[in-house]
This record gives structure tokens, sequence and C-alpha cells, in this order.
């Protein structure tokens, strides 16, 4: 039977001090294990905390972007290719725009101070306003090849505007303008009414919807100009340059006589290579005096083949004379040129009055 051993165990003191309860605790050490988990959660933290702040930050410039280009207040550059005319109708005429070339120095000159307006669409962008500016850019990329126009600036629009606030936007653009005309209104006005299917002089007028804030009687003058281009328009080369008296004039004559449209479309197809002062000039003859009636050719007499030859002996020499139907030559050794005017129309009085009946 093993013999059990016993050994003495010395416990240390752990009775504290009188006057040291109130000290600090000596500080626990930790293993280098614990302490690298430690120094990770607080790094993962940080960046949680620094990560949120990003996407908190993110969100609110996207929400500020959004309302931005809801406004239209984004601006950027966009290749000229890739913008399509096609949402809104125009109220330019498809012809040379006379005034394009200044624009064209101007912005050569000294920039774009005015951006366009385009809507994001499938495949690039739809314009909204800026038809003018756009084809500068344009033409000066084709003559001169510099990237500088290849790109224009643009604000963005969000998509989906709808075509009543569009239009309302080029109306109000153009009403800027001191020199638009109420032809180009009233195209304005037709355009929209074909888009919406509303008529101009009906419920949901598109002239009162578009024009509301102008006056009673200009909306009045707008769809006078509208009937104008409805009835004779396709003849018109320069609509832009009838002024509101000839215009209204024109309407008139149009409603009190029911040949005049045609007449007036004869008229200027008789000018097929008129420019705008003279279609304006012959659109002035038509208020002022109606539409002359093509005159009546007066008969021709039939011309004679009879032909006549005297000679007749002269101190200067044998002048040889033939007469035929309207003319009689007389063939002389003599240089007529040299004799006194005044003698030469006294002799051809004197042989003309001699033929009288």
């Amino acid at each position: 039977m093993s013999k059990r051993r016993v050994f003495d165990i010395d416990f240390d003191d752990t009775t504290v001090p009188a006057g040291t309860e109130d000290a600090p605790a000596p500080e626990t050490r930790r293993g280098p294990m614990a302490a690298a988990i430690s120094e990770n959660a607080e790094a993962l933290g940080e960046r949680q905390q620094a990560e949120a702040a990003i996407r908190a930050e993110n969100d609110r410039l996207a929400h500020e972007y959004v309302a931005l280009k809801r406004n239209g207040q984004i601006v950027g550059l966009v290749d000229v290719q890739a913008i399509r005319t096609d949402k809104l109708i125009r109220d330019r005429v498809a012809q040379r725009d006379p005034e394009l070339g200044e624009l064209k120095a101007s912005i050569k000159a000294v920039g774009l101070s005015n951006p366009i307006r385009v809507e994001e669409v499938e495949g690039g962008y739809e314009l909204i306003q800026g038809f003018r500016r756009l084809s500068a850019y344009r033409e000066l990329f084709a003559e001169t090849g510099d990237d500088a126009y290849a790109r224009i600036p643009a604000t963005l629009e969000a998509r989906g505007a709808q075509v009543e606030t569009l239009y309302r936007r080029m109306v109000d653009e153009n009403l800027v303008r001191r020199d638009i005309s109420f032809a180009e209104m009233a195209q304005l006005a037709m355009s929209y009414g074909a888009r919406t299917g509303q008529t101009i002089g009906y419920a949901g007028d598109p002239v009162d919807l578009l024009f509301a804030s102008a006056g009673r009687q200009k909306r009045s003058y707008i769809r006078h100009f509208a009937q104008l281009l409805r009835e004779v328009g396709d003849t018109l080369k320069h609509p832009e340059v009838i002024p509101r008296a000839t215009g209204l004039g024109l309407v008139k004559l149009l409603d009190g006589q029911p040949r005049f449209a045609g007449q007036l479309r004869a008229l200027l197809k008789g000018h097929p290579d008129r420019d705008a002062q003279t279609e304006l000039a012959l659109l002035r003859q038509a208020v002022a005096n109606g539409v002359p009636k093509p005159k009546k050719a007066k008969p021709v007499a039939p011309k004679s083949s009879a032909r006549t030859t005297i000679k007749l002996n002269r101190p200067e020499g044998t002048a040889r004379c033939t007469a035929s139907s309207g003319k009689f030559e007389i063939l002389l050794d003599r240089d007529f040129g040299t004799v006194d005017p005044r003698r030469l129309e006294l002799a051809a009085r004197a042989f003309l009055d001699a033929l009288k009946d």
C-alpha cells in the first residue's frame, strides 16, 4: 500500500492593503490572437461605416441627378449624328434657312451659348428644341471635319415627356424670337393638332392650348393663317414672310370668292423660280387688285410669204429694196450710221406715212 505524501502549499496573501481599495486594477495582458481579432473587428466596423456613408452620398447624388434631369438642368456633349428629329413636327419649312450662315459664323467665333434640348430614347436621342442650332453644327462638321462640331452641347431631358409639354416648350422658345411669323405659329398649331387629333376651331383648339399666354386677338390671327396654309400652303414657298395684313386680306378673299384659291395657285405657279420678295409682291398684288385674269391673246394675222424686190437707181448708186412680212430693207452703198438721227427719223416717218391705207 502506497503512502500518501502531503505537501505544504503556501497561498499568496490576497488581503488588500489598507488604503488601496480604489486603486486601478492592473492591466490584463492579452495574447497575440485576441489582439488581432480585436483590431480586425475595429477595422471592419470602420469600413462598414465608411461604406454606409458612401452609399448615403451616392443615393443623395443620384436623387439630385434625377431631379436635375427632370428639370432639364443636366448638360452634356451629344453626337450630332445620334440625334433624331422625328418626334415634333417643326414650324420651319424644309427649305434653306437664310439666317443659318449667320448662326454658323457666330458659333465659329464664340461657340454655342444656348444648348439644345434632347430626350433620351432607345438607341440615341430625340430633339426637343434647337433645330437651327443642330443644323448649324451638322453643316459645320460636314464642311470642316473638325471634331469640335461632331458633338453639340445639349440639355438631357428625362424620358417620357408629354407631347403637349414639348410643344408648349417649343412655342415658348419661339415666342421669345421677335421675328417669328404668324405662318410659323399657325404651322406649330397645325402640327400639334395633327399629332394629337385635335382640330383648330373646335373643342380642344390647339391654338388656344399652345398660345394660351397670347391675347385673344392674336390667337384669332393665328387661326386665319392656319386657314391660309390649309387652302394654299402647298403652293407657298415663303409663307414666313407674309405680314399680318396681307395674310388676313388673302383669307378674306378666300372666304368671299370661291375661285380665288385656284386663281392664286395659278398665279404663284406662273413664277416657279420666285424668291421671297417676289412671292410677297404677288400676294400683295392679289390682295390689292384681285388675281388678274389671264389676258386673251390677240389673234395674230397669218404671215404672208409674199416678197417684193425693188431696184432704185440713185446718184449714190443702186438701192436694192426688199419688202416682206413685217420687214423692209434697203441695201445701198452708203453708211447710214453717219446720218443725223433726226433726218433718219423724219425720213422713216415720211416713208411710213406714205404707206398708210
